[in-house]
């Protein structure tokens, strides 16, 4: 018997405990992945209606946006580590219970106080779950094939959340009150509580050691400021502000403290080693790169379609619907690609493509072209997922059994900061390329120049109160102004994906799957029929 053959089967036996039951596993996941998608993007529709009605003053109103991102984006590593020693099953349960709820004390807030704590809370239940259903993932689908075709669902699945939010809100807030947004979560969470506890595998990791409890505070302090110091950029906040400057400092240094504590420990809350296989460490800065190109383009992207060509929100979201069922597409065939190409030349043709999508776009001006929309969307939405795909896959499959849930976290960590990076630095190049076009209107004061120079809607609100040929021409100008800054970006953006093409370069040439490395790796001898399964390391309990 073959090396190969005898590891498979070994394999199979190994996880026969989970294998009948594993697609349904999946979709139990997919179900707990689209709860986490629908709520970061559900409440943005109704920043309107919550204004109105609870009063909420600048500061508070920016906190009732941003805590969940925040509070998610910094607990991500503390709760995928924590899953990795107590359970990923039980800390996924908890998040679970926890999101049901903090939607219903977000449903009912009576103020804008109780409306962030909730928020806050909503982002603790975000991050309990947002690892724990990739480290699931990783330890049912030990085939790296499945788990490649299982890991693409996935990805559709997430897609499919956060492109469906804003109408589900838009169609919640037509028929009811704002805090209806909220409630949607409870019947998901009351089904996926019980199903999730009779369903769902347990799993942990190595627990050699305590676990680091001053590091998972540490990095969740750091990446607390690094993430706040970012959005207050991207916010349009000036890096010198002590509000911007300090969380950035204090985050840095944290982080820096964090990763030198980690390379000390002989039991580290993360295994930094991680970090020097290449596929592990280009994955990562695939899926930043990916992020940051993307995510403020658009942002700048529903600008342009409500402020230049008119739309409605509701009108927006389906203008930028084919961008989502061309990601969904690229999910479910990403495996297909995946085995055909490899990690190498799947990334790198998605940075391409998304590059290519991004170049169309520079078409676009002051009038609508439905058919240009339509192909740089879809070009742009196919090439998008087909890069965090492979990158995503090529990180997980890389990562070593017991420390799935500590590399699903750092690479969920790795989107929030490309995200948030990205709207900063894209919003950056943009307002830099808008403001210089109004400096010159004619007659137009310079205090209202200098006004309209913070946004294209600030400048519609000058124009409209200046009025006459005046107002029309400033009106004018700025539109123009903004194509202009956008074709900007989308260059810069462009840029930003053939470097992302040129790293790629690093991923693995072929797929390689798990019996196949236990294949190179041993001798083709009678003696290797007891060779254990490869990757599974002996201490890594999974138990139905």
């Amino acid at each position: 018997m073959s090396v190969t053959t005898t590891a498979a089967v070994r394999l199979r036996r190994r996880t026969a405990g989970l294998g009948a039951n594993r697609w349904v596993v999946l979709v139990v996941l997919c179900a707990s992945l689209l709860l986490v998608a629908l709520d970061a993007t559900v409440l943005h529709v109704a920043v309107p209606a919550v204004t109105e009605d609870l009063r909420p003053g600048a500061i508070e109103l920016l906190w009732i946006v941003d805590a969940y991102p925040l509070v998610c984006a910094s607990l991500l590593i503390l709760f995928g580590t924590l899953g990795d020693r107590v359970g990923r099953r039980r800390i996924l349960l908890l998040g679970y219970a926890l999101f049901g709820v903090a939607s219903a004390v977000a449903a009912v807030a009576p103020s804008a106080q109780v409306l962030i704590l909730a928020r806050a809370l909503l982002g603790v239940g975000g991050a309990m779950i947002m690892p724990a259903t990739l480290s699931i993932l990783r330890q049912v689908f030990p085939d790296r094939r499945e788990r490649a075709l299982a890991i693409g669902i996935w990805s559709a699945v997430a897609a499919v959340g956060a492109a469906v939010g804003p109408l589900l809100g838009g169609f919640l807030l037509e028929h009811f009150w704002w805090g209806s947004v909220f409630l949607v979560n409870i019947p998901l969470m009351l089904v996926s509580l019980p199903v999730g506890r009779l369903l769902l595998p347990e799993s942990t990791g190595e627990r050699n050691g305590p676990w680091d409890v001053v590091g998972a505070l540490m990095a969740a302090a750091g990446l607390f400021g690094l993430v706040l110091g970012v959005k207050r950029l991207g916010g349009g906040e000036p890096v010198a502000s002590v509000f911007t400057l300090v969380p950035l400092v204090l985050g840095a240094l944290l982080m820096t403290l964090f990763v030198r504590r980690q390379r000390r420990r002989p039991h580290p809350l993360v295994d930094l080693r991680m970090f020097a296989r290449p596929a592990f460490s280009t994955s990562v800065g695939c899926i930043v790169l990916a992020m940051l190109a993307l995510v403020g383009l658009e942002l700048i992207a529903a600008q342009y379609l409500q402020l230049v060509l008119g739309l409605s929100p509701l009108e927006t979201g389906l203008r930028l619907l084919p961008l989502t069922i061309a990601a969904m597409a690229a999910g479910l065939a990403g495996a297909r690609m995946l085995r055909r190409f490899g990690p190498r030349r799947m990334v790198c043709f998605g940075f391409l493509l998304t590059a290519a999508g991004v170049l169309t776009l520079t078409a676009m001006g002051g009038e609508d072209n439905t058919w240009l929309l339509l192909a740089g969307f879809v070009v742009l939405g196919f090439g998008l997922e087909t890069t965090l795909f492979g990158a995503y896959e090529s990180m997980l499959s890389e990562a070593p059994a017991e420390q799935a849930g500590g590399a699903a976290a750092i690479g969920e960590t790795s989107y929030q900061l490309g995200a948030g990076i990205g709207i900063a630095l894209l919003g950056s190049v943009m307002n830099a390329a808008y403001a210089p076009g109004l400096a010159s209107v004619p007659g137009v004061p310079a205090s209202a120049s200098a006004a309209a120079g913070h946004s294209l809607g600030e400048a519609y609100g000058v124009a409209a109160r200046l009025g006459g040929s005046v107002g029309v021409a400033l009106r004018r100008a700025a539109r123009d102004s903004f194509v202009h800054g956008l074709h900007v970006t989308l260059l810069v953006s462009a840029g930003l994906l053939l470097l992302g093409a040129v790293m790629a370069v690093r991923l693995p040439r072929v797929m390689q799957c798990e019996e196949e490395t236990a294949a190179d790796a041993e001798p083709e001898t009678e003696a290797a029929v007891e060779v254990p399964a490869p990757r599974e390391p002996a201490r890594t309990r999974v138990s139905a």
